[in-house]
Protein backbone atom coordinates (compact mmCIF):
# COMPACT_ATOMS: atom_id res chain seq x y z
CA UNK A 1 0.00 0.00 0.00
CA UNK A 2 1.46 3.41 -1.01
CA UNK A 3 1.65 6.50 1.21
CA UNK A 4 -1.45 8.07 -0.35
CA UNK A 5 -3.53 4.99 0.47
CA UNK A 6 -2.25 4.89 4.02
CA UNK A 7 -3.13 8.54 4.59
CA UNK A 8 -6.61 8.15 3.17
CA UNK A 9 -7.24 5.01 5.22
CA UNK A 10 -5.86 6.56 8.42
CA UNK A 11 -8.19 9.53 8.24
CA UNK A 12 -11.21 7.91 6.63
CA UNK A 13 -13.48 8.73 9.58
CA UNK A 14 -12.28 12.25 10.30
CA UNK A 15 -14.48 15.19 9.39
CA UNK A 16 -13.19 18.62 8.49
CA UNK A 17 -14.83 21.87 9.58
CA UNK A 18 -17.92 22.47 7.49
CA UNK A 19 -18.68 18.71 7.48
CA UNK A 20 -16.28 17.85 4.64
CA UNK A 21 -15.09 14.23 5.06
CA UNK A 22 -11.35 14.33 5.55
CA UNK A 23 -10.68 11.37 3.29
CA UNK A 24 -12.45 13.17 0.43
CA UNK A 25 -10.33 16.26 1.00
CA UNK A 26 -7.14 14.20 1.16
CA UNK A 27 -8.01 12.37 -2.03
CA UNK A 28 -8.88 15.72 -3.63
CA UNK A 29 -5.31 16.84 -2.99
CA UNK A 30 -3.43 13.58 -3.35
CA UNK A 31 -5.14 12.22 -6.43
CA UNK A 32 -3.69 15.11 -8.42
CA UNK A 33 -0.38 15.06 -6.61
CA UNK A 34 1.72 12.16 -7.94
CA UNK A 35 4.96 13.60 -6.58
CA UNK A 36 6.09 12.06 -3.31
CA UNK A 37 6.24 14.78 -0.67
CA UNK A 38 7.40 14.23 2.86
CA UNK A 39 4.76 16.03 4.86
CA UNK A 40 7.17 17.46 7.44
CA UNK A 41 9.87 18.40 4.95
CA UNK A 42 10.83 22.05 5.48
CA UNK A 43 8.68 22.62 8.56
CA UNK A 44 11.56 22.59 11.04
CA UNK A 45 13.21 25.53 9.29
CA UNK A 46 10.23 27.79 10.15
CA UNK A 47 11.27 28.99 13.59
CA UNK A 48 10.17 31.58 16.08
CA UNK A 49 13.74 32.87 16.42
CA UNK A 50 14.02 33.61 12.70
CA UNK A 51 10.61 35.26 12.58
CA UNK A 52 11.26 37.47 15.60
CA UNK A 53 14.74 38.43 14.40
CA UNK A 54 13.34 39.75 11.12
CA UNK A 55 10.40 41.50 12.81
CA UNK A 56 12.74 43.15 15.30
CA UNK A 57 14.96 44.48 12.53
CA UNK A 58 12.23 45.64 10.13
CA UNK A 59 10.27 47.34 12.94
CA UNK A 60 13.28 49.04 14.49
CA UNK A 61 13.57 52.84 14.64
CA UNK A 62 16.52 52.52 12.26
CA UNK A 63 14.04 51.70 9.45
CA UNK A 64 12.05 54.89 10.19
CA UNK A 65 8.63 53.29 9.68
CA UNK A 66 9.43 51.94 6.17
CA UNK A 67 7.58 54.62 4.20
CA UNK A 68 8.16 54.66 0.43
CA UNK A 69 10.34 57.49 -0.96
CA UNK A 70 12.27 57.76 2.32
CA UNK A 71 15.51 56.45 3.82
CA UNK A 72 13.28 53.84 5.42
CA UNK A 73 12.47 52.41 1.98
CA UNK A 74 16.13 52.19 1.02
CA UNK A 75 17.00 50.41 4.27
CA UNK A 76 14.08 48.03 3.84
CA UNK A 77 14.64 47.01 0.23
CA UNK A 78 18.39 46.67 0.89
CA UNK A 79 17.68 44.38 3.84
CA UNK A 80 15.24 42.24 1.86
CA UNK A 81 17.62 41.85 -1.06
CA UNK A 82 20.46 40.87 1.28
CA UNK A 83 18.29 38.28 3.03
CA UNK A 84 17.10 36.74 -0.23
CA UNK A 85 20.73 36.50 -1.39
CA UNK A 86 21.76 34.87 1.90
CA UNK A 87 18.98 32.32 1.47
CA UNK A 88 20.22 31.55 -2.04
CA UNK A 89 17.12 32.69 -3.92
CA UNK A 90 17.37 33.99 -7.47
CA UNK A 91 16.42 37.55 -8.45
CA UNK A 92 12.77 37.62 -9.44
CA UNK A 93 12.90 40.28 -12.17
CA UNK A 94 15.51 39.18 -14.66
CA UNK A 95 18.86 39.81 -12.98
CA UNK A 96 17.32 42.17 -10.40
CA UNK A 97 15.46 41.70 -7.13
CA UNK A 98 13.60 44.96 -7.75
CA UNK A 99 10.56 45.99 -9.77
CA UNK A 100 10.29 49.74 -10.18
CA UNK A 101 6.92 51.24 -9.28
CA UNK A 102 6.49 54.79 -10.65
CA UNK A 103 4.52 56.86 -8.15
CA UNK A 104 3.57 60.38 -7.23
CA UNK A 105 3.69 61.83 -3.73
CA UNK A 106 0.98 64.44 -3.11
CA UNK A 107 1.25 66.54 0.04
CA UNK A 108 -1.81 68.69 0.83
CA UNK A 109 -1.85 71.75 3.03
CA UNK A 110 -5.52 72.16 3.82
CA UNK A 111 -7.32 75.13 5.28
CA UNK A 112 -7.97 74.71 9.00
CA UNK A 113 -11.73 75.13 8.54
CA UNK A 114 -14.48 74.09 6.17
CA UNK A 115 -17.56 76.31 6.29
CA UNK A 116 -21.09 75.20 5.39
CA UNK A 117 -23.66 77.92 4.71
CA UNK A 118 -27.42 77.72 4.16
CA UNK A 119 -30.35 80.11 4.40
CA UNK A 120 -30.80 78.83 7.97
CA UNK A 121 -27.33 79.54 9.25
CA UNK A 122 -23.65 78.67 9.05
CA UNK A 123 -21.43 75.95 10.55
CA UNK A 124 -17.63 75.90 10.50
CA UNK A 125 -15.99 72.51 10.89
CA UNK A 126 -12.43 72.11 12.13
CA UNK A 127 -9.86 70.34 10.02
CA UNK A 128 -8.35 67.26 11.72
CA UNK A 129 -11.00 67.29 14.46
CA UNK A 130 -14.17 67.14 12.33
CA UNK A 131 -12.87 66.10 8.92
CA UNK A 132 -9.77 65.19 6.96
CA UNK A 133 -9.20 66.00 3.30
CA UNK A 134 -6.68 65.14 0.59
CA UNK A 135 -6.58 64.69 -3.17
CA UNK A 136 -5.33 62.41 -5.93
CA UNK A 137 -5.01 65.35 -8.31
CA UNK A 138 -1.72 67.15 -8.84
CA UNK A 139 -3.18 70.66 -9.22
CA UNK A 140 -1.23 73.15 -7.11
CA UNK A 141 -4.33 74.77 -5.57
CA UNK A 142 -7.89 73.65 -4.77
CA UNK A 143 -10.40 76.39 -4.01
CA UNK A 144 -14.02 75.68 -3.15
CA UNK A 145 -16.21 78.80 -2.88
CA UNK A 146 -19.88 78.18 -2.03
CA UNK A 147 -19.96 74.76 -3.71
CA UNK A 148 -23.29 72.90 -3.58
CA UNK A 149 -23.52 69.92 -1.21
CA UNK A 150 -25.45 66.73 -2.04
CA UNK A 151 -26.29 63.67 0.07
CA UNK A 152 -26.01 60.58 -2.15
CA UNK A 153 -26.84 57.80 0.32
CA UNK A 154 -24.13 55.15 0.06
CA UNK A 155 -22.77 56.55 -3.21
CA UNK A 156 -23.17 53.21 -4.97
CA UNK A 157 -24.00 52.21 -8.55
CA UNK A 158 -24.42 48.41 -8.53
CA UNK A 159 -26.46 47.04 -11.48
CA UNK A 160 -26.26 43.47 -10.19
CA UNK A 161 -28.05 44.58 -7.02
CA UNK A 162 -30.43 46.85 -8.93
CA UNK A 163 -29.04 49.80 -6.99
CA UNK A 164 -28.13 53.31 -8.13
CA UNK A 165 -27.73 56.08 -5.56
CA UNK A 166 -26.93 58.55 -8.33
CA UNK A 167 -30.08 57.91 -10.38
CA UNK A 168 -31.71 61.23 -11.29
CA UNK A 169 -29.21 63.03 -9.06
CA UNK A 170 -27.06 65.82 -10.48
CA UNK A 171 -23.69 65.91 -8.69
CA UNK A 172 -21.57 67.45 -11.44
CA UNK A 173 -19.12 69.93 -9.91
CA UNK A 174 -20.75 69.43 -6.49
CA UNK A 175 -19.57 68.04 -3.15
CA UNK A 176 -21.01 64.63 -2.27
CA UNK A 177 -21.55 63.21 1.23
CA UNK A 178 -21.85 59.40 1.31
CA UNK A 179 -22.32 56.78 4.01
CA UNK A 180 -19.59 54.32 4.93
CA UNK A 181 -19.99 50.60 4.10
CA UNK A 182 -22.98 49.40 2.00
CA UNK A 183 -26.76 49.04 2.45
CA UNK A 184 -26.47 45.46 3.68
CA UNK A 185 -24.52 46.46 6.79
CA UNK A 186 -26.23 45.28 9.97
CA UNK A 187 -28.64 43.05 8.06
CA UNK A 188 -29.13 39.29 8.25
CA UNK A 189 -30.67 39.36 4.76
CA UNK A 190 -27.91 37.94 2.56
CA UNK A 191 -29.87 38.97 -0.55
CA UNK A 192 -29.58 42.67 0.39
CA UNK A 193 -26.13 43.14 -1.12
CA UNK A 194 -24.32 40.46 0.95
CA UNK A 195 -26.04 41.19 4.23
CA UNK A 196 -23.56 41.99 6.95
CA UNK A 197 -20.60 41.01 4.76
CA UNK A 198 -19.17 44.11 3.11
CA UNK A 199 -19.03 44.16 -0.67
CA UNK A 200 -16.47 46.11 -2.66
CA UNK A 201 -19.11 48.83 -2.99
CA UNK A 202 -18.66 49.51 0.72
CA UNK A 203 -15.01 50.47 0.41
CA UNK A 204 -14.10 54.15 0.62
CA UNK A 205 -11.84 53.79 -2.42
CA UNK A 206 -14.81 52.72 -4.53
CA UNK A 207 -16.90 55.64 -3.28
CA UNK A 208 -14.25 58.18 -4.31
CA UNK A 209 -13.92 56.52 -7.72
CA UNK A 210 -17.68 56.48 -8.33
CA UNK A 211 -18.12 60.10 -7.25
CA UNK A 212 -15.40 61.08 -9.73
CA UNK A 213 -17.09 59.08 -12.50
CA UNK A 214 -20.31 60.98 -11.72
CA UNK A 215 -18.48 64.29 -12.17
CA UNK A 216 -18.43 65.35 -8.51
CA UNK A 217 -15.92 67.97 -7.46
CA UNK A 218 -15.48 66.40 -4.02
CA UNK A 219 -16.51 63.40 -1.95
CA UNK A 220 -16.58 62.88 1.83
CA UNK A 221 -17.31 59.53 3.46
CA UNK A 222 -19.25 59.91 6.72
CA UNK A 223 -17.23 58.13 9.40
CA UNK A 224 -18.86 55.72 11.83
CA UNK A 225 -16.51 53.49 13.81
CA UNK A 226 -18.45 50.21 13.66
CA UNK A 227 -19.20 50.03 9.92
CA UNK A 228 -15.83 51.60 9.08
CA UNK A 229 -13.94 49.07 11.21
CA UNK A 230 -11.62 51.62 12.85
CA UNK A 231 -11.88 54.84 14.88
CA UNK A 232 -11.56 58.32 13.38
CA UNK A 233 -8.18 58.65 15.12
CA UNK A 234 -6.74 56.26 12.52
CA UNK A 235 -7.74 58.69 9.78
CA UNK A 236 -6.44 61.73 11.65
CA UNK A 237 -2.90 60.41 11.20
CA UNK A 238 -3.16 61.36 7.52
CA UNK A 239 -4.07 65.02 8.10
CA UNK A 240 -1.88 67.23 5.88
CA UNK A 241 0.56 64.39 5.33
CA UNK A 242 2.04 63.04 2.12
CA UNK A 243 -0.01 60.45 0.22
CA UNK A 244 1.30 58.14 -2.47
CA UNK A 245 -0.45 57.13 -5.67
CA UNK A 246 0.55 55.43 -8.89
CA UNK A 247 1.90 57.79 -11.52
CA UNK A 248 -1.04 57.98 -13.93
CA UNK A 249 0.24 60.76 -16.16
CA UNK A 250 -1.05 60.33 -19.70
CA UNK A 251 -4.00 58.22 -18.60
CA UNK A 252 -7.57 59.49 -18.76
CA UNK A 253 -8.63 58.68 -15.19
CA UNK A 254 -11.14 60.98 -13.44
CA UNK A 255 -10.42 62.16 -9.90
CA UNK A 256 -12.31 64.42 -7.53
CA UNK A 257 -10.56 67.67 -6.57
CA UNK A 258 -10.86 66.76 -2.90
CA UNK A 259 -11.74 63.57 -1.03
CA UNK A 260 -11.84 62.73 2.64
CA UNK A 261 -13.78 61.72 5.72
CA UNK A 262 -16.13 63.68 7.96
CA UNK A 263 -17.23 62.64 11.45
CA UNK A 264 -20.78 61.52 12.15
CA UNK A 265 -21.31 64.20 14.88
CA UNK A 266 -20.29 66.88 12.39
CA UNK A 267 -22.72 65.58 9.77
CA UNK A 268 -25.50 65.43 12.37
CA UNK A 269 -24.99 69.19 12.91
CA UNK A 270 -25.22 69.85 9.17
CA UNK A 271 -28.44 67.89 8.84
CA UNK A 272 -29.98 69.54 11.90
CA UNK A 273 -29.24 72.94 10.38
CA UNK A 274 -31.65 71.98 7.60
CA UNK A 275 -34.23 70.42 9.90
CA UNK A 276 -33.22 66.82 9.16
CA UNK A 277 -32.43 63.95 11.51
CA UNK A 278 -29.30 62.25 10.18
CA UNK A 279 -30.02 58.86 11.75
CA UNK A 280 -33.45 58.87 10.14
CA UNK A 281 -31.96 59.76 6.75
CA UNK A 282 -29.32 57.07 7.15
CA UNK A 283 -32.04 54.47 7.72
CA UNK A 284 -33.94 55.64 4.65
CA UNK A 285 -30.76 55.40 2.56
CA UNK A 286 -30.73 51.64 3.14
CA UNK A 287 -34.02 51.26 1.26
CA UNK A 288 -34.10 50.52 -2.44
CA UNK A 289 -36.44 53.42 -3.18
CA UNK A 290 -34.14 56.01 -1.58
CA UNK A 291 -33.33 59.05 -3.70
CA UNK A 292 -30.42 61.35 -2.96
CA UNK A 293 -30.95 65.08 -2.64
CA UNK A 294 -29.36 68.50 -2.31
CA UNK A 295 -28.76 69.64 1.26
CA UNK A 296 -29.48 73.24 0.21
CA UNK A 297 -26.14 74.39 1.55
CA UNK A 298 -22.79 75.40 0.15
CA UNK A 299 -19.26 74.64 1.35
CA UNK A 300 -16.15 76.79 1.27
CA UNK A 301 -12.57 75.69 1.92
CA UNK A 302 -9.19 75.52 0.19
CA UNK A 303 -6.13 73.32 -0.10
CA UNK A 304 -2.65 73.77 -1.55
CA UNK A 305 -0.87 70.78 -3.04
CA UNK A 306 2.82 69.93 -3.42
CA UNK A 307 3.66 67.17 -5.88
CA UNK A 308 6.74 65.00 -6.23
CA UNK A 309 7.25 62.18 -8.73
CA UNK A 310 9.55 59.35 -7.78
CA UNK A 311 9.96 55.60 -7.99
CA UNK A 312 9.32 53.08 -5.26
CA UNK A 313 10.09 49.37 -5.48
CA UNK A 314 8.60 45.93 -5.15
CA UNK A 315 11.17 43.32 -4.08
CA UNK A 316 10.95 40.00 -5.93
CA UNK A 317 12.81 36.72 -5.45
CA UNK A 318 12.11 33.25 -6.76
CA UNK A 319 12.91 29.55 -6.66
CA UNK A 320 12.71 28.11 -10.15
CA UNK A 321 10.54 25.02 -10.58
CA UNK A 322 12.29 21.80 -11.53
CA UNK A 323 9.55 20.39 -13.78
CA UNK A 324 7.03 23.17 -14.53
CA UNK A 325 9.10 26.34 -14.16
CA UNK A 326 6.61 28.39 -16.20
CA UNK A 327 3.86 27.92 -13.58
CA UNK A 328 4.06 30.20 -10.56
CA UNK A 329 2.90 30.37 -6.95
CA UNK A 330 3.28 33.85 -5.49
CA UNK A 331 3.66 34.55 -1.79
CA UNK A 332 3.14 38.25 -1.07
CA UNK A 333 3.47 40.70 1.83
CA UNK A 334 3.70 44.47 1.92
CA UNK A 335 6.95 45.82 3.33
CA UNK A 336 5.80 49.42 3.82
CA UNK A 337 4.26 51.28 6.72
CA UNK A 338 3.57 54.96 7.55
CA UNK A 339 7.03 56.33 8.21
CA UNK A 340 7.50 59.34 10.50
CA UNK A 341 4.38 61.33 11.34
CA UNK A 342 2.37 63.00 14.07
CA UNK A 343 3.89 62.33 17.54
CA UNK A 344 1.81 60.44 20.07
CA UNK A 345 1.30 61.46 23.70
CA UNK A 346 4.79 60.16 24.56
CA UNK A 347 6.40 62.11 21.72
CA UNK A 348 7.06 59.05 19.58
CA UNK A 349 6.69 59.95 15.89
CA UNK A 350 7.98 56.74 14.23
CA UNK A 351 5.20 54.48 12.99
CA UNK A 352 7.18 51.24 13.18
CA UNK A 353 4.45 48.87 11.99
CA UNK A 354 5.70 45.77 13.80
CA UNK A 355 2.52 43.74 13.31
CA UNK A 356 1.50 45.73 10.22
CA UNK A 357 3.44 44.53 8.37
CA UNK A 358 6.96 43.78 9.56
CA UNK A 359 5.49 40.47 10.71
CA UNK A 360 4.17 39.52 7.27
CA UNK A 361 7.37 40.61 5.55
CA UNK A 362 9.37 38.59 8.05
CA UNK A 363 7.04 35.67 7.36
CA UNK A 364 7.85 35.97 3.66
CA UNK A 365 11.55 35.49 4.43
CA UNK A 366 10.88 32.59 6.80
CA UNK A 367 8.70 30.74 4.27
CA UNK A 368 11.27 31.38 1.54
CA UNK A 369 13.91 29.73 3.72
CA UNK A 370 11.66 26.69 4.20
CA UNK A 371 11.18 26.26 0.44
CA UNK A 372 14.89 26.67 -0.20
CA UNK A 373 15.64 23.91 2.33
CA UNK A 374 13.31 21.30 0.85
CA UNK A 375 15.04 17.98 0.06
CA UNK A 376 13.71 18.18 -3.48
CA UNK A 377 13.11 21.48 -5.29
CA UNK A 378 9.47 22.39 -6.01
CA UNK A 379 8.13 21.37 -9.41
CA UNK A 380 6.48 24.75 -9.92
CA UNK A 381 8.31 28.04 -9.49
CA UNK A 382 7.70 29.82 -6.18
CA UNK A 383 7.88 33.61 -6.14
CA UNK A 384 8.29 35.82 -3.06
CA UNK A 385 6.92 39.31 -3.66
CA UNK A 386 7.36 42.10 -1.09
CA UNK A 387 5.22 44.97 -2.36
CA UNK A 388 5.31 48.69 -1.71
CA UNK A 389 2.67 51.27 -0.80
CA UNK A 390 -0.05 48.97 0.53
CA UNK A 391 -0.83 51.47 3.25
CA UNK A 392 -1.43 54.14 0.63
CA UNK A 393 -3.95 52.12 -1.40
CA UNK A 394 -2.53 48.67 -2.30
CA UNK A 395 -0.44 50.37 -5.00
CA UNK A 396 2.53 48.01 -5.19
CA UNK A 397 0.37 44.95 -5.81
CA UNK A 398 -1.88 46.97 -8.14
CA UNK A 399 1.17 47.89 -10.20
CA UNK A 400 2.35 44.27 -10.28
CA UNK A 401 -1.09 43.06 -11.35
CA UNK A 402 -1.10 45.59 -14.20
CA UNK A 403 2.55 44.92 -15.07
CA UNK A 404 3.16 41.28 -14.10
CA UNK A 405 6.66 39.88 -14.24
CA UNK A 406 5.18 36.40 -14.62
CA UNK A 407 2.09 35.83 -16.81
CA UNK A 408 -1.11 36.01 -14.80
CA UNK A 409 -2.62 33.12 -16.76
CA UNK A 410 0.37 31.03 -15.61
CA UNK A 411 0.10 32.14 -11.99
CA UNK A 412 -1.43 29.27 -10.01
CA UNK A 413 -2.25 31.11 -6.79
CA UNK A 414 -1.41 34.00 -4.51
CA UNK A 415 -0.86 33.47 -0.78
CA UNK A 416 -0.80 36.79 1.06
CA UNK A 417 0.60 37.57 4.51
CA UNK A 418 -0.51 40.79 6.17
CA UNK A 419 -0.15 40.60 9.95
CA UNK A 420 1.17 37.37 11.49
CA UNK A 421 -0.36 36.24 14.81
CA UNK A 422 1.62 37.97 17.61
CA UNK A 423 -0.53 36.72 20.50
CA UNK A 424 0.33 33.06 20.98
CA UNK A 425 -1.03 29.65 19.93
CA UNK A 426 -4.60 29.52 18.63
CA UNK A 427 -6.78 26.51 17.93
CA UNK A 428 -8.33 28.23 14.93
CA UNK A 429 -7.26 30.19 11.87
CA UNK A 430 -9.48 32.64 10.00
CA UNK A 431 -9.97 32.80 6.23
CA UNK A 432 -10.72 36.35 5.13
CA UNK A 433 -13.49 36.30 2.52
CA UNK A 434 -14.29 32.64 3.09
CA UNK A 435 -16.11 30.87 0.28
CA UNK A 436 -14.07 32.24 -2.59
CA UNK A 437 -11.69 29.52 -3.83
CA UNK A 438 -10.54 25.92 -3.51
CA UNK A 439 -7.44 27.13 -1.70
CA UNK A 440 -9.56 26.94 1.43
CA UNK A 441 -9.79 23.15 1.06
CA UNK A 442 -6.00 22.94 0.91
CA UNK A 443 -5.85 24.95 4.13
CA UNK A 444 -8.52 22.86 5.85
CA UNK A 445 -6.62 19.67 5.05
CA UNK A 446 -3.40 20.95 6.60
CA UNK A 447 -5.19 22.46 9.59
CA UNK A 448 -6.94 19.19 10.38
CA UNK A 449 -3.60 17.37 10.49
CA UNK A 450 -2.60 19.75 13.29
CA UNK A 451 -5.97 19.53 15.10
CA UNK A 452 -6.75 23.10 14.13
CA UNK A 453 -9.97 24.45 12.63
CA UNK A 454 -10.60 26.94 9.85
CA UNK A 455 -13.21 29.61 10.46
CA UNK A 456 -14.69 32.56 8.62
CA UNK A 457 -14.48 36.17 9.80
CA UNK A 458 -16.46 37.29 12.82
CA UNK A 459 -16.59 40.84 11.46
CA UNK A 460 -17.20 40.48 7.69
CA UNK A 461 -18.79 43.93 7.71
CA UNK A 462 -15.33 45.50 7.99
CA UNK A 463 -14.41 44.46 4.48
CA UNK A 464 -10.94 43.09 5.19
CA UNK A 465 -11.09 41.14 1.93
CA UNK A 466 -10.64 44.45 0.09
CA UNK A 467 -7.93 45.80 2.36
CA UNK A 468 -4.81 43.84 1.51
CA UNK A 469 -2.70 42.96 -1.51
CA UNK A 470 -4.32 39.62 -2.33
CA UNK A 471 -7.31 41.63 -3.60
CA UNK A 472 -5.37 42.92 -6.62
CA UNK A 473 -4.56 39.33 -7.57
CA UNK A 474 -8.19 38.32 -7.15
CA UNK A 475 -9.32 41.19 -9.38
CA UNK A 476 -7.25 39.78 -12.24
CA UNK A 477 -8.51 36.23 -11.68
CA UNK A 478 -5.69 34.63 -9.66
CA UNK A 479 -7.06 32.53 -6.76
CA UNK A 480 -5.86 34.27 -3.61
CA UNK A 481 -5.68 33.13 0.01
CA UNK A 482 -5.48 35.58 2.89
CA UNK A 483 -5.60 34.55 6.54
CA UNK A 484 -6.25 36.40 9.75
CA UNK A 485 -5.35 35.52 13.32
CA UNK A 486 -7.74 33.18 15.07
CA UNK A 487 -9.61 33.95 18.29
CA UNK A 488 -9.68 30.62 20.14
CA UNK A 489 -6.60 31.18 22.28
CA UNK A 490 -5.25 27.95 23.73
CA UNK A 491 -5.72 27.91 27.48
CA UNK A 492 -8.02 30.95 27.61
CA UNK A 493 -11.75 31.54 27.39
CA UNK A 494 -13.44 31.94 24.02
CA UNK A 495 -13.49 35.74 24.20
CA UNK A 496 -9.85 36.30 25.01
CA UNK A 497 -8.54 36.24 21.45
CA UNK A 498 -11.14 38.71 20.23
CA UNK A 499 -10.28 41.04 23.10
CA UNK A 500 -6.62 40.99 22.07
CA UNK A 501 -7.51 41.93 18.50
CA UNK A 502 -9.86 44.71 19.56
CA UNK A 503 -7.17 46.11 21.84
CA UNK A 504 -4.76 46.12 18.91
CA UNK A 505 -7.24 48.04 16.74
CA UNK A 506 -7.85 50.64 19.43
CA UNK A 507 -4.32 51.08 20.83
CA UNK A 508 -1.81 50.06 18.17
CA UNK A 509 -3.27 50.01 14.63
CA UNK A 510 -1.53 52.71 12.53
CA UNK A 511 -0.05 54.30 15.63
CA UNK A 512 3.56 54.69 16.84
CA UNK A 513 2.77 52.13 19.55
CA UNK A 514 2.82 49.27 16.98
CA UNK A 515 6.38 48.41 17.94
CA UNK A 516 8.16 45.10 18.41
CA UNK A 517 7.54 44.43 22.11
CA UNK A 518 8.43 41.08 23.66
CA UNK A 519 6.27 41.85 26.71
CA UNK A 520 3.08 41.71 24.64
CA UNK A 521 4.12 39.76 21.53
CA UNK A 522 4.39 36.00 21.32
CA UNK A 523 5.02 34.70 17.79
CA UNK A 524 4.67 31.03 18.69
CA UNK A 525 1.21 31.10 17.16
CA UNK A 526 2.56 33.02 14.18
CA UNK A 527 4.95 30.17 13.45
CA UNK A 528 2.01 27.75 13.52
CA UNK A 529 0.19 29.89 10.96
CA UNK A 530 3.23 30.24 8.71
CA UNK A 531 3.65 26.49 8.68
CA UNK A 532 0.08 26.15 7.44
CA UNK A 533 0.70 28.64 4.65
CA UNK A 534 3.94 26.90 3.74
CA UNK A 535 2.20 23.53 3.54
CA UNK A 536 -0.53 24.92 1.27
CA UNK A 537 2.07 26.37 -1.07
CA UNK A 538 4.18 23.23 -0.94
CA UNK A 539 1.23 21.10 -2.01
CA UNK A 540 0.55 23.46 -4.90
CA UNK A 541 4.22 23.50 -5.84
CA UNK A 542 4.42 19.74 -6.39
CA UNK A 543 1.07 18.99 -7.98
CA UNK A 544 -0.33 19.57 -11.46
CA UNK A 545 -3.83 20.66 -10.47
CA UNK A 546 -4.91 24.29 -10.75
CA UNK A 547 -7.07 25.51 -7.86
CA UNK A 548 -10.23 27.26 -9.02
CA UNK A 549 -12.64 29.89 -7.79
CA UNK A 550 -15.83 28.56 -6.28
CA UNK A 551 -19.25 28.95 -7.87
CA UNK A 552 -20.65 32.35 -7.02
CA UNK A 553 -17.27 34.05 -6.75
CA UNK A 554 -17.17 37.33 -8.66
CA UNK A 555 -13.63 36.42 -9.81
CA UNK A 556 -14.43 33.02 -11.33
CA UNK A 557 -15.35 34.33 -14.80
CA UNK A 558 -12.09 36.31 -15.04
CA UNK A 559 -9.99 33.20 -14.41
CA UNK A 560 -12.00 31.04 -16.77
CA UNK A 561 -11.57 33.63 -19.48
CA UNK A 562 -7.78 33.61 -18.96
CA UNK A 563 -7.60 29.82 -19.19
CA UNK A 564 -9.47 29.58 -22.53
Amino acid sequence: MNMNSLLIKAFAFTTLPGHIPFFLSMSFLLSCNPAKIEHDDGLSTITQDDLEQHVSMLASDEFEGRKPFTKGEQKTITYLQEQFRILGLAPGNGDSFLQQVPMVEITPTADTTMTFTSTKGQISLRGFHDYIINTERTDSVMTWTHEDVVFAGFGIVAPEYNWNDYANLDVKNKIVLVLVNDPGFGSDDSTHFKGNTMTYYGRWTYKYEEAARQGAKGCFVIHNTVPAGYPFAVLQNSWNSAHLYLDNRGKNIPFCEGVGWITKPAVEKLFRLNGLDFNDQQTKARQRDFTGYSLDMQVTTSMKVDTRYDTSHNVVAMIKGSERPDEYIIYSAHWDHLGIGKPDAEGDSIYNGAFDNASGTAGLLVVAKAFKNLKNPPHRSVVFLAVTAEEQGLWGSAYYAANPIYPLEKTVANINMDGINPYGPMKDIVVVGRGQSELEEYLETEAALLSRVVKGETTPERGYYFRSDHFNFAKVGVPALYLSTGSDFIGKDANYGNQLKETYTQKYYHQPSDEYDTTRMNFEGGVDDLRLLFQVGKTLAFQKKWPTWKAGSEFKAIRESDKK
